[in-house]
C-alpha cells in the first residue's frame, strides 16, 4: 500500500493532470434503457431532476438503491445508461433502481451557495429527503432499505452521503473513487475536478482544509459506517484486461488513452487503499474489496464491479 505523503501528493497531482484530458474520451451509444425517466421535482434545487427509474416490482415494499454519475453526467440521461447493462441486469431483483441524471462536478453534495456556472446544487438534501419520499410515494420503496453507488467523482459522494446519514443507508459501494477528501493531493484534484467543469470550489465547500471538507471528508467520517456494509474498488493502472490500447507496449498502443485512463486510476488505487486501511478500524464493517492488478478509469471496470457489489454487499443488506 502506497503510505507517505509524498506518494499521496503524487497521486493528487495527477489526478489533477489527467481531469483535464478526460473531456477527450468518448461514451459508447447509448442502448434502450430499462425503466422510465421521470421527473422528480426538487424544492431544494428549484427545478425537475429526470431521474430514470427501474420498478422493483409487485405490491410490496422494496429496498431501492440509487446510483450516481460521474465528474461529466449528463442532463438527459446517465453513464450508467450509456456504458452498462445494469438498468437491465436489476430488472426483476425486486429492488427499485433510481438514476438521476445531471449533477455535473458536483459532486452530489449541498453547496455552501450557488455557482455562476453550476447553479444551485442541494442534492445531498434530494438525494436522502425528495427523491427517497418520490420513491416511497411512487414505487413503494420502504425507505429502510437504501444503498448507494457510485463512480470516480461520484465514489467519492457515495460513500460521503453514506457515512452522513448512516440510518438511512444500509450498504454503499464506491468504483474508483476519491474518499480521502482533505488529504494533500488529493484536495486540488476534487478542486481541479470542480473548475474542469466551470465551477468554483469555493462554493462547494468553502477554502481547502477549512469550510465543509472535513464535514464531507469519508476518510474522517468513516466510523458512521460501523454495521454497514461497504464496498471499495479500484483498479491500479497498470494495463486493462479489456482494452490493450492502454497496455504500454502492445501493437495499438494510444498514448492518449493512456493519458487519459490510467492516472485517474492510479490516483483512484491510492485513495482507496487508505480508505480501506481505514475502515479496518471500524468495528462491524461488512467490507468487500476489490483492488485488482490491472484496470483503467473507464466503464469496463465498473460495470463489473457493480454486479460484484450486487451480489457481495447490496442484496445481503436488502435481503
Amino acid at each position: 500500500m502506497l503510505s507517505s505523503a509524498r506518494k499521496r501528493l503524487t497521486a493528487g497531482v495527477l489526478a489533477v493532470a489527467a481531469a483535464a484530458a478526460g473531456t477527450l474520451v468518448a461514451v459508447a451509444p447509448q442502448a434502450q434503457a430499462a425503466g422510465t425517466v421521470e421527473q422528480v421535482y426538487s424544492h431544494a434545487m428549484h427545478r425537475n431532476v429526470p431521474v430514470q427509474i427501474v420498478d422493483g416490482g409487485s405490491g410490496k415494499a422494496k429496498p431501492t438503491l440509487y446510483l450516481l454519475d460521474g465528474l461529466r453526467a449528463p442532463k438527459n440521461t446517465s453513464g450508467w445508461l450509456q456504458n452498462t447493462n445494469v438498468d437491465d441486469y436489476m430488472a426483476g431483483k425486486g429492488t427499485n433502481v433510481a438514476i438521476p441524471f445531471g449533477g455535473a462536478g458536483s459532486f452530489y453534495t449541498n453547496w455552501e451557495r450557488r455557482d455562476p456556472k453550476l447553479g444551485l446544487n442541494k442534492w445531498e438534501t434530494f438525494l436522502t429527503k425528495e427523491l427517497p419520499a418520490y420513491m416511497k410515494a411512487k414505487h413503494n420503496s420502504d425507505n429502510r432499505r437504501n444503498g448507494i453507488a457510485g463512480l470516480s467523482m461520484s465514489g467519492t459522494s457515495a460513500l460521503n452521503l453514506a457515512s452522513r446519514h448512516p440510518s438511512f443507508y444500509k450498504a454503499v459501494a464506491s468504483y474508483s473513487g476519491y474518499p480521502t477528501v482533505t488529504m494533500p493531493g488529493f484536495g486540488q484534484g476534487i478542486q481541479a475536478a470542480v473548475m474542469e467543469m466551470g465551477g468554483n470550489p469555493v462554493n462547494m465547500w468553502g477554502i481547502w482544509p477549512a469550510g465543509e471538507w472535513a464535514a464531507n471528508d469519508p476518510f474522517l467520517t468513516a466510523g458512521n459506517l460501523a454495521g454497514k456494509r461497504v464496498y471499495v474498488s479500484s483498479g491500479t493502472g497498470v494495463g486493462s484486461k479489456y482494452d490493450s490500447s492502454v497496455t504500454p507496449g502492445s501493437a495499438n498502443f494510444n498514448a492518449t488513452k493512456f493519458a487519459q485512463m490510467v492516472p485517474l486510476e492510479v490516483a483512484a488505487s491510492t485513495s482507496s487503499q487508505l480508505y480501506i486501511a481505514r475502515l479496518a478500524t471500524v468495528p462491524g464493517v461488512k467490507l468487500t474489496t476489490d483492488i485488482t492488478p490491472d484496470g483503467v478509469h473507464w466503464w469496463d471496470y465498473w460495470g463489473s464491479n457493480f454486479k460484484h457489489s450486487w451480489k457481495t454487499t447490496f442484496r445481503p443488506a436488502f435481503f
